[in-house]
């Protein structure tokens, strides 16, 4: 950060409303790359199955990753409401695509582990979805990239 971004004082009169303009599209273009992500997990939901929600789909990759395979631990991860979760837990199961099995470490709990077919379909829409995005990253810069990728960390603390 410049003494010229930390200090308001010491911004010159046109920069301040150029860092306000710049700060503004950013904004605009992070709500577009949202919606653009909202879509592609719809998608990938569809790919997926066709009766499942975006919600649905985040809850299975969290499931599939192994990275929340607990009804609390997808509530934290994906920072959503317990009913939510319970009734996409529950469509997961009627689907075939997640299994309730007892926990090795304590029997008396349960994890969710994603089925054979779940982990297949997942692999179909991931394709699709790292097909797009990646056609599009691929036309960057090695350079650009991890431009890219020091910024949005930046942007993500």
């Amino acid at each position: 950060m410049s003494a010229s971004s930390a200090d308001p004082a010491s911004t010159p009169i046109g920069e301040g409303q150029d860092l306000e303009n710049a700060v503004t599209r950013v904004e605009q273009e992070l709500g577009r790359l949202f919606a653009r992500i909202r879509v592609g997990w719809r998608e990938a939901a569809v790919t997926v199955h066709p009766d499942l929600q975006p919600l649905g789909y985040q809850v299975l990759i969290s499931i599939a990753s192994g990275k929340a395979t607990s009804a609390g631990a997808i509530i934290e991860r994906l920072q959503t409401d317990k009913s939510g979760v319970s009734r996409q837990v529950r469509q997961l199961e009627e689907l075939g695509l997640v299994e309730s099995m007892p926990d090795p470490e304590d029997r008396r709990a349960r994890v969710l582990v994603a089925t054979d077919l779940a982990q297949e379909r997942i692999a179909i829409a991931r394709e699709r979805y790292e097909g797009r995005i990646g056609e599009r990253l691929r036309s960057w810069s090695a350079a650009d990239l991890d431009h890219f990728v020091e910024l949005l960390g930046a942007l993500g603390r």
